[in-house]
């Protein structure tokens, strides 16, 4: 059952002080749950609420879906279908063969959230003991089709014990963009520091705060993100488990994100990286609940001029089409409120989506060829955080006559 507007209270999920949302997105259905005209009548919706802690600095969801309704046996993401993502994880691999085996004798590698086996592989070519630890069955099966050994479970204290006493304890611990996901980050943190060694590191990416911040890129918030890192509240979440944030560095991935390196306290240096990092945090206001405020006011803005142009679009008949079915795309539809009226379909490559509904708005997703197939006049990029890719990639389009609609860091309309 959704909370009302008016109970959007909870207690923060990494050091329980009391907590409100500062806005709410709605009604909001599961961001992954594409579906079948049939189901139309059993989706699920929930609250979607983001609340800023003044505590320990920790942007979150207020309510968030149970995880089995998010991550099962039909989840949709593979990372293994985009050329970025293997290129980016290809990169982060061998950093880690480069930068923390070295003079390991038979080190071990686990990695939370490990999907198909995307980086994992790199590990696994090279002969290196490695683990994933995959929640979605089906997504797990790809990678243990390819060799790469994985079990389907979700990260805890508990596991990391059950890891131990199976295969010890891990030189290094990876994940990418699964931190985020997961509500329980005390328990990880404390499965984490069983996990490692003593002079082992745990090395995660997720999606920034700092540049959701600065860009407006409000599709970063939905029901599978329930936390947005910053470096503060990392350093912060992590310190009471005895790891503390020993280096950082962006990355351009996911529209802006930031990679962690944590390690056992007192263990290594912390990089001047670190100091940096949390001084621009304080100047950008990442501390503050004003500046989420203003934020929710940005959101709202951006709505409003995206709405403009569709509608405006609509009203001369144009054909909008919308690139790549992705999770944050259904933030984007349900807040502003885009219907099929406004958007004839998605094209999107990936076959599990293909035939069906988006979710909440039951916009059709279709495949890629139908979008060559006959050009509309404007393209919605959902998938704007592949632009440059993409962009590569539909020459043909452009060549066509079509357009871009983008709607990050501004609502515009481009060749």
């Amino acid at each position: 059952m959704s909370r009302t507007q008016h109970d959007l209270t909870g207690r923060c999920r990494v050091c329980d002080a009391p907590i409100s949302a500062f806005m709410s997105f709605g009604r909001m259905p599961i961001a992954n749950g594409f579906l079948a005209a049939e189901e139309i009548a059993n989706e699920y919706f929930f609250e979607l609420a983001p609340a800023f802690c003044s505590q320990c600095s920790m942007f979150q969801l207020i309510e968030q879906p149970q995880p089995d309704k998010m991550f099962h046996g039909q989840y949709a993401f593979y990372s293994s279908t985009s050329r970025y993502m293997q290129l980016h994880f290809e990169a982060f691999a061998k950093a880690v063969m480069a930068d923390v085996l070295p003079g390991r004798a038979d080190p071990f590698v686990v990695e939370l959230g490990s999907n198909d086996g995307i980086m994992l592989r790199h590990f696994y070519e090279r002969g290196i003991r490695h683990l994933g630890v995959e929640p979605s069955q089906n997504v797990a099966d790809v990678a243990r089709g390819r060799g790469i050994r994985t079990i389907s479970a979700f990260f805890n204290r508990k596991l990391a014990q059950d890891i131990v006493a199976e295969h010890g304890r891990a030189d290094v611990m990876l994940a990418a963009n699964v931190m985020c996901h997961i509500p329980d980050l005390p328990g990880v943190a404390a499965g984490a520091r069983h996990l490692l060694k003593p002079d082992g590191v745990f090395i995660f990416e997720d999606p920034y705060l700092g540049d959701m911040i600065a860009k407006t890129s409000y599709d970063q918030v939905y029901d599978e993100h329930v936390f947005i890192f910053s470096a503060t509240s990392i350093a912060r979440a992590f310190a009471p488990h005895g790891l503390e944030l020993v280096d950082v560095a962006p990355q351009i991935t996911h529209g802006g994100s930031m990679r962690y390196t944590l390690a056992p306290k007192g263990s290594r240096p912390a990089s001047a990286r670190v100091a940096e990092q949390l001084a621009k945090e304080r100047a950008q206001g990442l501390d503050r609940l004003e500046t989420y405020q203003r934020f929710k006011e940005n959101c709202e803005h951006s709505r409003a001029r995206l709405m403009q142009t569709l509608e405006q679009l609509r009203k001369q008949g144009r054909r909008v089409v919308g690139y790549g079915a992705t999770s944050k795309s259904t933030t984007v539809t349900n807040y502003c409120g885009i219907t099929p009226q406004h958007v004839e379909f998605i094209s999107d490559t990936t076959p599990i989506k293909q035939g069906k509904l988006s979710p909440g708005a039951h916009i059709p997703v279709r495949p890629y060829d139908e979008f060559t197939r006959a050009y509309p006049d404007y393209a919605l990029l959902f998938a704007w955080n592949h632009a440059a890719e993409i962009r590569e990639k539909e020459q043909a389009f452009l060549a066509a006559g079509g357009r871009w609609i983008v709607y990050v860091p501004d609502v515009k309309v481009v060749a």
